[in-house]
Parts: structure tokens; C-alpha cells; sequence
């Protein structure tokens, strides 16, 4: 039996160390895991990642950066999250449709049921069994973010870092609306303690989900 989860949050929440951590874990419990991210998570939603989180691409309208967004997922579900669901795979998805909300909708302020017409359209009907909500606040996530990005040697893909606290507010709070009108599907992890704790209780969650599934 397949299963889809997808982890959100704002900037530093901490939810890609804990999709690797969870990854590890359920592998070594005998699972078969995909582990990936939006935007990118095959080739060509890659290089429309790269042209997203550049920061040198200012220019970019918040209408080209959601229509940039549904192509890099339409592609990524199609190549990779539809078949592996369809194998009986456990799919841990870094970001999906709910961020497009939370980012382009309430951070920039783009329609909310245009946002849902094209995350349907990109999407079809796959959609997510467990979405792990990482929330912190704005401040400590931020300062986490930029201590990663000086330490990275790579790209620094750091556009939407480089937006205003305010910005990063609404997404905050446009996650937890969105949390607020599906509590079947998601789950708040508070993501300002320690990483140990923090995956603890990530691990409490996808166990009871397992066990509700037939799967532990």
C-alpha cells in the first residue's frame, strides 16, 4: 500500500533534515522510500528550480513564479511521485501544493482559488496522505536559513530569504490557516526545539499513520 507525505514549513523549519532523518528511519524498518522535493525532484524540474530560487532573479513576476511552480510539479509528479505511488512506494515529498498556497497566495497575495485550479491541474489525483506542518517562529527560522546558506558551497538558493519579515508572517500564517481546514491531513510539529526532539515527534505521527494504514 502506498503512502504520500509531504512536509511544509517557512524558511529554517528544519523539515529537509527531518525528511532525510525519516527516510533513513523507515528504510531501515523495511519500507521502500522515495525521498524528494519540490520544486525540482527530476531534470527538468531542476533547471526550473534553479530559474525560481536564484536570487539574482528579481525581475521575476509572483504570476511567471507560480506558472514556473506548476510546470516544475506537473512534470515532478508525473516522472516521479505518480509511479512510485502506483508501485506501493512511501513517497516523503520536501514541499508540494501546499506551499504554492501558502507562498503565492498568502505571501503574494495571487488568487487562492487560481492557485487551487492549477495545483489540481499540475497535480491531478495525487494528493498527500500526511502533511507534517513545521512550525517555528519566522525570526528563529530566518536566522537558521542564513547561517545555512553561509555555509553552503553550492548555489545559495536563497530568493525568497531575501523577502521581508512581513512576507515571511503571512506565509506563517497562511500554513497554519491551511492547517486549520484540514486537521484530518495535517499534523503541527513544533519545529523550535532541538532536532532530536524535534524528529521524535515526526516519528510519533508517521507511526500512528502506519498503524491506521495496516502498515506498522
Amino acid at each position: 500500500m502506498s503512502l504520500f507525505i509531504t512536509f511544509e514549513g517557512i524558511e529554517g523549519s528544519g523539515k529537509t533534515t527531518q525528511i532525510s532523518r525519516l527516510a533513513a528511519y523507515l528504510r531501515a524498518r523495511g519500507l521502500d522510500v522515495v525521498q524528494t522535493r519540490e520544486p525540482g525532484g527530476c531534470p527538468i524540474a531542476d533547471t526550473i528550480r534553479a530559474i525560481l530560487l536564484d536570487a539574482a532573479n528579481t525581475a521575476l513576476v509572483p504570476a511567471a513564479e507560480l506558472l514556473l511552480y506548476a510546470a516544475a510539479r506537473a512534470q515532478h509528479v508525473a516522472e516521479v511521485v505518480r509511479p512510485a505511488l502506483a508501485d506501493g512506494r512511501v513517497v516523503l515529498c520536501d514541499r508540494f501544493t501546499d506551499a504554492t498556497l501558502a507562498y503565492q497566495g498568502f505571501g503574494r497575495g495571487l488568487s487562492l482559488p487560481q492557485i487551487n485550479s492549477l495545483n489540481a491541474m499540475a497535480r491531478g489525483a495525487t494528493v498527500p496522505d500526511l502533511t507534517l506542518l513545521f512550525d517555528l517562529p519566522v525570526e528563529i527560522g530566518l536566522g537558521r536559513a542564513f547561517r545555512r546558506i553561509a555555509g553552503t558551497a553550492g548555489p545559495a538558493e536563497d530568493r525568497f530569504e531575501q523577502e521581508s519579515v512581513a512576507f515571511h508572517q503571512r506565509i506563517r500564517q497562511g500554513y497554519l490557516t491551511l492547517a486549520d481546514r484540514e486537521p484530518q491531513r495535517f499534523r503541527k510539529i513544533h519545529a523550535e526545539a532541538d532536532a532530536d526532539q524535534v524528529f521524535a515527534e515526526v516519528v510519533a505521527v508517521v507511526e500512528q499513520c502506519l498503524r491506521q494504514r495496516g502498515r506498522s
